[in-house]
């Protein structure tokens, strides 16, 4: 979608090489804002990325890259007119910088004559200028989009009675829109995208009668969709996407006789699929995937001739399995996942000779693969979660086309032809859960663009592998529950892109390679019930990916033209067998170590993987104490050091968990108390403490001994007594022995004892004893 008008572009490519000369205050002005960047920008910055080398104040702005002046012809003076000024902070390192939106646009509005103003892309913050913008009153284009706008929309906007374009999308603004969005009479392109807005959308929005672009796409919108919304006769744009929107709907949308999208997926709509939307002749894409919307998807869809995307999936929309089509249309891209397609795969899909995606995962087709499916050079081929069945086709790998192959949860079985690496521009190869059987072909190792690889849960085996390039893009490699054995693959630890790593059930031996360390950005790896040996690498604690807190996770989606839904990756989770849904794995780490034969003692680094949330070491052969340093890992939320022969005590360091919910420690060889405090108090499930040697604490309801009495430094090695190694006995001979000599030395009247106190003795503070009981047992020997 062009973001220039026809207008704009004009001006750009006419005007933008002649020699103009542009007033000094706007020179200025530009210059102040240039300086305001820069002050913001790290040290370390590479202005050259910036863009504005040419702005200095030694030459015309006319003559400054991304300035557009007016030409002579058209006014009597020359004046500064469009700006296009996005992804400047981007480039300046500037992205953990505050730019605020009164810095830029208070240099910025100083230029009225502006008619064309980007400034997307550059993390702007807080809420927008009103100011400023009020100023800016010829304004016919405002891209403001991919920033960190907050707040409501400033009822100044609604003011530029010349915009014919706003883009808002990719911000944090919040509020409704203020209703005098209905003043704009000649805006044509209206975009809002991907903020925070919340509220119904406004049913002045259809007092823009000049619209041709809609986009209120990823906000918080509710309520019904306005039937105002009719009003706006040119309208060619409708994107309401990825809102709260219910309700249906409306049976008059084929009025919008301009209109060419429809977007309308990821919301809470219900009802049919209107019988009026036929009448939309000039429609090339309707998204209504991801709503609640009934009945049969009508045949007639497939008769709109312009018809390029069409996205139906994730409904509870059914098809026609015993229809007859014959599609009028010529598709690029059809999604219908999740609409009860049953049988073999459609033959009219052969006839779209322009399919570039195809999804029609979650259905109940079955047979093999067809061949004139595998010659048609698709880019993306979704066919997850049916129950197909036989062999792959060699032929689909001859494509120079394939990235996105997604066959899982299927019953596919046979080798993967040795040719599977010809398709080297796939990205993304999902083959998880079916019958796939012996070696993974070495030929994968020639596809340098895969970034995601699931070919977990089949029964692969060998011990070869094939050895990707350290320069690989992988990102996720899924091998999991096979037959693979032979030695860890050590290729895996040199790809430094690698962020998850899951090996679990399989043979692997040999031991942990010390050269895993320099996956810096690994944040889950999974190597449990294998056959591992030996040592955990000391310099295991450097793992960059684990120490810091998870918050977000390398989308791979993110680099495809459209998301894809992955796979939940399978991983013991808090003692039970568990998928992470791969649009969370971003707060996610991991570390699982358990159902090896690994021994020695665990390192003291490990503490230091601050952003872990799982640690599981069960089931190997660990030995030596529990690192006190466990107690650094201020994210952990779930600690499996069972059936090893760990020693000692649980360190005291275990209270600052605040995080934790599950504290595994049985079958080993502790003893001592269990630390009380913070989350320890509620680890109290006796089954994560037993068979140990000497536990105790109020979590297992066992009392600990009472604690033996310390030493005091002795005075006289030869004199036990002196040394006061038995506390009580001592003091009471002490006591005996010293009224005893108070009797002979005549201190005593017979009869008539004299007063005299009791005191604990200064040099042996640790070894008093109940006085009141000591006065007792004089009394006693004195009256005897």
């Amino acid at each position: 979608m062009a973001k220039l008008c026809p207008l704009l572009l004009l001006f750009f490519f006419f005007f933008f090489s002649t020699s103009l000369s542009c007033p000094e205050y706007q020179r200025k002005a530009l210059l102040q804002f240039k300086s305001g960047l820069i002050k913001n920008a790290n040290s370390s910055s590479d202005y050259s990325l910036l863009g504005l080398e040419s702005w200095n104040s030694s030459s015309d702005c006319c003559g400054w890259d991304r300035v557009v002046c007016s030409s002579p012809s058209k006014s009597p003076s020359v004046k500064v007119i469009g700006l296009q000024l996005d992804s400047l902070v981007a480039s300046l390192g500037m992205e953990s910088q505050t730019v605020t939106s009164s810095m830029v646009l208070k240099s910025l509005s100083q230029i009225k004559s502006l008619m064309f103003l980007d400034i997307s892309s550059n993390n702007i913050q807080g809420e927008i200028s009103a100011t400023g913008l009020a100023n800016l009153s010829r304004l016919a284009h405002l891209d403001m989009m991919h920033n960190n706008f907050s707040g409501s929309i400033p009822s100044e906007i609604f003011h530029l009675r010349y915009l014919q374009f706003l883009d808002m999308s990719s911000n944090f603004l919040t509020g409704s829109l203020s209703k005098e969005v209905g003043s704009l009479q000649n805006l044509k392109v209206l975009r809002l995208e991907d903020n925070s807005l919340g509220g119904n959308i406004p049913k002045e929005i259809g007092n823009l009668g000049k619209l041709k672009e809609l986009s209120l796409r990823g906000n918080n919108f509710f309520g019904f969709i306005p039937s105002s919304v009719l009003n706006l006769k040119e309208l060619e744009v409708l994107d309401l996407r990825e809102n709260l929107l219910r309700g249906e709907i409306f049976s008059e949308i084929g009025k919008f006789s301009n209109m060419t999208t429809l977007a309308l997926s990821n919301n809470r709509l219900t009802g049919r699929i209107p019988s009026s939307m036929q009448e939309l002749s000039r429609l090339e894409t309707l998204r209504l995937e991801n709503n609640m919307l009934i009945g049969e998807i009508p045949t007639w869809l497939f008769d709109i001739k312009n018809l390029t995307n069409l996205f139906l999936g994730s409904n509870n929309l059914t098809w026609d399995n015993n229809a007859k089509l014959v599609p009028k249309c010529m598709l690029s891209q059809l999604s219908l996942k999740s609409c009860g397609v049953k049988g073999k795969i459609p033959d009219w899909i052969a006839m779209q000779k322009t399919l570039d995606w195809l999804d029609l995962s979650k259905n109940m087709l079955e047979g093999p693969f067809p061949e004139w499916l595998a010659e048609m050079d698709i880019g993306s081929i979704i066919l997850s979660d049916n129950k197909l069945s036989g062999s792959i086709p060699p032929r689909l790998f001859q494509s120079l086309s394939l990235s996105v192959l997604a066959l899982s949860r299927n019953n596919f079985s046979g080798e993967l032809p040795a040719t599977i690496g010809d398709a080297n521009e796939i990205m993304v190869l999902m083959l998880a859960e079916n019958n796939f059987s012996g070696q993974i072909p070495e030929s994968l190792s020639k596809i340098y663009r895969l970034l995601l690889l699931d070919l977990s849960r089949n029964r692969f085996s060998g011990s070869t592998f094939p050895v990707f390039d350290p320069d690989a893009f992988l990102a996720y490699v899924d091998l999991s529950d096979n037959e693979l054995s032979g030695d860890f693959p050590a290729f895996l630890s040199c790809i430094a892109t690698l962020q998850v790593l899951n090996l679990q059930n399989n043979s692997l031996h040999g031991s942990i390679p010390e050269t895993i360390v320099n996956l810096t950005n690994l944040r889950i790896l999974d190597i449990s019930s294998n056959k591992l040996v030996g040592e955990i690498p000391a310099d295991f604690g450097n793992l960059v990916g684990m120490i810091e807190t998870p918050d977000t996770f390398s989308s791979i989606s993110d680099v495809l033209t459209i998301p894809i839904e992955f796979g939940d990756l399978i991983v013991n989770w808090k003692k039970s067998r568990q998928g992470l849904s791969s649009h969370s794995l971003g707060i996610y780490s991991l570390l699982d170590l358990s159902k090896n034969q690994l021994s020695g003692e665990i390192p003291a680094l490990l503490g230091d993987l601050k952003g872990l949330k799982l640690l599981n070491f069960s089931f190997n052969n660990f030995s030596g104490g529990i690192p006190p340093s466990f107690g650094n890992l201020e994210s952990l939320e779930s600690l499996d050091l069972s059936h090893n022969s760990l020693s000692g005590s649980i360190p005291e360091t275990f209270p600052k968990l605040q995080e934790l919910t599950i504290l595994d420690v049985s079958n080993n060889k502790l003893v001592g108390k269990i630390p009380e405090g913070g989350q320890m108090d509620t680890m109290n499930d006796p089954n994560y403490y037993a068979n140990n040697s000497g536990l105790c604490g109020m979590q297992i309801r066992m009392p600990c001994p009472e604690e033996p009495s310390q030493a005091v430094p002795e005075e006289d090695e030869s004199d036990p007594w002196v040394a006061w190694e038995g506390a009580g006995i001592g003091y009471l001979v002490g006591l005996l022995t010293a009224i005893a000599g108070l009797y002979f030395t005549g201190h005593f009247v017979a009869g008539t004892p004299q007063k005299f106190s009791f005191r604990r003795t200064k040099d042996h503070p640790n070894s008093a004893i109940n006085v009141e009981s000591a006065r007792r047992r004089i009394r006693a020997v004195l009256s005897e």
